[in-house]
């Protein structure tokens, strides 16, 4: 069964595509936004590589040729959420935004992980 991990690339695809756009939808619930709201040019930086990284790691779930290629995909998305729930679990400015990110990016990186497990069939 590969519709679910390739269901996860597309939304995080298109979630990266919108971060991307507006860098607010992520700097903002994780209180990385000025007083006013507005996000300052190095966090759109950042913010908008994290929504490169999601648009390619995205794709590469939802494009896989393969069963394998695919599981490589999602052992990179895993990887990536994992570390973004670790780096910002402990790096944001407040307890409620660290708990927001590690809420957020440890869902999908289970998410991720557990429909990779719909591949085991497929991989042997």
């Amino acid at each position: 069964m590969t519709w679910f991990p390739r269901v996860l690339g597309v939304l995080t695809a298109g979630f990266g595509t919108a971060v991307l756009v507006r860098p607010a939808l992520l700097a903002g619930p994780v209180e990385l936004t000025e007083r006013d709201g507005t996000v300052s040019p190095g966090v759109a930086a950042l913010t908008r590589a994290l929504a490169c990284r999601d648009i390619a790691s995205g794709l590469a779930m939802a494009c896989a040729p393969t069963p394998r290629v695919l599981a490589a995909g999602l052992a990179v998305r895993t990887a990536s959420d994992a570390a973004d729930a670790a780096v910002f679990g402990t790096r944001l400015p407040s307890p409620a935004a660290r708990h927001k990110a590690v809420l957020a990016a440890g869902s999908w990186a289970v998410l991720c992980a557990l429909s990779a497990l719909s591949l085991r069939r497929r991989l042997s």
